[in-house]
């Protein structure tokens, strides 16, 4: 009998289409029309459902489904693409008069004295792209770069709502063969502050500004932190288009509307340049209305057939201006200074400001990013500062006003002690950040537990962010070495936890309490000491005494640990904290297996293996972890000093490789008997 996953009906696949174009409607009247017709929960159902079916006939999943937002693999760089007509880079104007003669110029330039008919939009000072849809199909996007080649963010354009894999299509409204439509990704303001505050929490530092955030969420080699991000795109122009032609800016626009792509709903038609002075003013004043930060407006030719005829000068068009909003500033005390620790350690100073209306909000606080800062701008407790906040949701001190001291003010002395538990705060040469060095401060502890717990470490299976944050949050752990204390009793107390998962979270935990001295070290979290290093210092103390012990002078000694690595190192075994933790766990038996104890077999010493294809009885990760502890390295790529090819299914190229040069292959089971595990 023939499986019916893989033979799929015609009346299924009609169910499947049906639905994505279901799907990219509701989304072109939620995002493009903002008047969503479906609520949230009926929209959630349709999603399941082409999910379902997708599930069942996965070969019936195409790349521009509404499904296949997310789910491309980490990339470790961006490719490069050249743009087919340069994206040009806008002149500025600061004042009306600037703004007169390039209106001048323009119809100099054309020979004409009757007025000019422009477009106008907000400026949003986000980041542009470029994105190409062939047979109105998503197959490309991209950064603008230096506007002759940009970066490939394909994958990570795609995790956005706003922008349609597919366009939409409807009798009289044609698709070009290709269409290389530009935009402006930018984060709305209320969701910059948010994302800034999480960034604060977690010890990161904030954006300056909403570009920053919308640039560093799209430029994320993985695609699922910028799915996470909250993205939102306007078109605004195009370069290639094949296959349609458009005599007005305006046309184009009112077309990318019917295609399914964002456009302004600010932008409009201004028929001579007073027009324009009038549109500026009313942004100005509605500015602080919007969703979104804006810091000018853009002012183009509306005739695309006059464009061709001004053409550019430089790296700009001649027939684009935008003119720009006066900087928001504003003056004020700073009262103190207060040192805010994050998720990881991270200390960061935030002035106290005395209450100052700024851009229509009370700001009551500014961003001073780090020690260097506060000197270089010479900035003390008492200072009468300006503060702007050009786009920025918290401001930033831009000078102090030295005339106003009275000599009453005082210097901000940093901290050397964490002002959350009290540790050694620790500042490593070449960085502008200081840390935190205790293992078990309570403003990074869920951090330390998430990353004590994880694969390359403890490998506890189980304990993800939600636990943590149950754990930390009822007091149940308040260091590292509470994991092992744990009963089954307090896991029942915690929400939606079941008597089977706090038995596999038991399970797990007695599991890992023999680690080898590597993964100990590694499990730490001393800064600056990743796996690798890890694995030097194991191999090069022994012990986790010896280690304790060493001197900065004796860390330095050994191979690929520099000041930095040996500071860090020295700073955290002085702590009091480490001591007690490090007690604890060994109260709580856990184990730590010297290299000295670790079996070495003389065929896996000093030899190299590679890995291709899927594994069956191990992760990568337990496969790495067992060569290792048995005396060999494994690499990613085959070479002629690969002694071993662990081949699982479905190779790749390294098995042709591995072939060619005549290297020993071992299957999976083979691969485990050398193991001997």
């Amino acid at each position: 009998m023939n499986d019916p996953k893989n033979q799929p009906t015609a009346s299924v696949e009609q169910q499947i289409e049906r639905l994505r174009e279901k799907i990219r409607y509701h989304n072109y009247r939620y995002y493009v029309l903002d008047d969503p017709e479906i609520s949230d929960a009926e929209y959630d159902g349709l999603m399941r459902e082409l999910m379902e079916l997708e599930g069942r006939y996965p070969h019936l999943i195409s790349p521009d489904s509404p499904t296949q937002r997310v789910g491309a693999p980490p990339l470790d760089k961006f490719d490069t693409v050249r743009h087919t007509i340069p994206m040009l880079s806008l002149a500025n104007a600061f004042g009306e008069e600037e703004v007169r003669e390039f209106d001048n110029r323009i119809r100099r330039i054309l020979g004409r004295e009757h007025p000019v008919e422009y477009v106008v939009e907000p400026k949003i000072d986000g980041l542009a792209v470029e994105l190409v849809y062939e047979q109105g199909i998503f197959t490309m996007g991209s950064t603008r770069g230096d506007g002759e080649i940009g970066e490939n963010v394909t994958q990570n354009l795609k995790t956005l709502p706003s922008i349609p894999l597919r366009l939409l299509t409807s009798p009289g409204n044609p698709i070009p063969t290709r269409l290389e439509v530009r935009g402006e990704i930018y984060i709305e303001a209320k969701d910059f502050q948010k994302l800034n505050r999480q960034r604060e929490v977690d010890g990161e530092p904030a954006f300056a500004n909403p570009r920053n955030a919308a640039a560093g969420s799209l430029r994320q080699l993985d695609p699922q932190i910028t799915a996470k991000r909250p993205l939102k795109i306007f078109f605004y122009g195009a370069g290639l288009i094949e296959g349609c032609t458009f005599k007005t800016h305006w046309e184009m626009l009112e077309q990318f509307k019917k295609w399914g792509l964002r456009v302004n709903p600010e932008s409009k038609i201004c028929k001579n340049l007073t027009e324009s002075f009038d549109y500026y003013l009313h942004m100005q004043e509605k500015r602080e209305t919007l969703a979104y930060e804006i810091d000018g407006i853009v002012i183009k030719v509306n005739d695309l057939k006059l464009r061709e005829e001004l053409g550019e000068v430089s790296r700009s068009p001649r027939w684009a201006l935008a003119y720009k909003f006066p900087p928001r500033e504003a003056i004020t005390q700073i009262l103190d200074i207060l040192i805010q620790v994050g998720r990881t350690g991270a200390l960061t100073p935030v002035a106290k400001l005395k209450p100052v209306r700024l851009g229509g909000v009370q700001v009551s606080r500014a961003s001073l990013h780090n020690q260097d800062e506060i000197e270089r701008k010479g900035i003390m407790i008492g200072d009468t500062v300006v503060v702007q906040r050009a786009g920025d949701v918290i401001p930033d001190v831009v000078r102090v006003l030295e005339s106003a001291r009275t000599g009453n003010e005082k210097p901000f002395v940093f901290p050397t002690k964490c002002p959350v538990c009290g540790a050694d705060v620790l500042r490593s040469e070449g960085e502008a950040v200081a840390r935190c060095t205790g293992i078990s401060c309570p403003a990074q502890l869920k951090e330390r537990i998430l990353h004590f717990t994880s694969k390359g470490a403890m490998d506890i299976e189980g304990i993800g962010r939600k636990l943590v944050d149950q754990l930390v949050g009822k007091g149940l752990v308040s260091d590292v070495a509470d994991l092992y204390f744990l009963t089954e009793e307090k896991l029942l107390s915690l929400d939606r936890m079941g008597k089977k998962s706090a038995r596999n979270i038991l399970e797990a935990l007695e599991k890992s309490k023999r680690p080898s001295l590597a993964r100990f070290i590694y499990a730490l979290g001393i800064r600056h000491v990743g796996e690798h290093v890890a694995k030097i210092l194991a191999d090069h103390f022994k012990n986790l005494e010896n280690l304790h012990q060493a001197s900065e002078e004796e860390l330095q000694g050994i191979y690929e640990v520099g000041p930095q690595v040996a500071r860090s190192i020295c700073v955290f075994f002085q702590q009091e904290e480490t001591r007690q933790v490090l007690k604890k766990l060994k109260q709580a038996n856990v184990v730590v297996i010297e290299p000295a104890e670790t079996k070495k077999l003389k065929n896996l010493e000093g030899k190299t293996f590679v890995l291709t294809g899927e594994l069956k009885r191990f992760t990568r990760e337990e496969a790495k972890r067992f060569i290792e502890e048995q005396g060999g390295r494994m690499t990613s790529t085959v070479s002629k000093k690969t002694d071993f090819l662990v081949v699982g299914e479905n190779p790749g190229s390294k098995l042709d490789k591995a072939k060619q040069w005549d290297i020993k292959l071992l299957n999976e089971e083979e691969f485990e008997k050398m193991l001997q595990i």
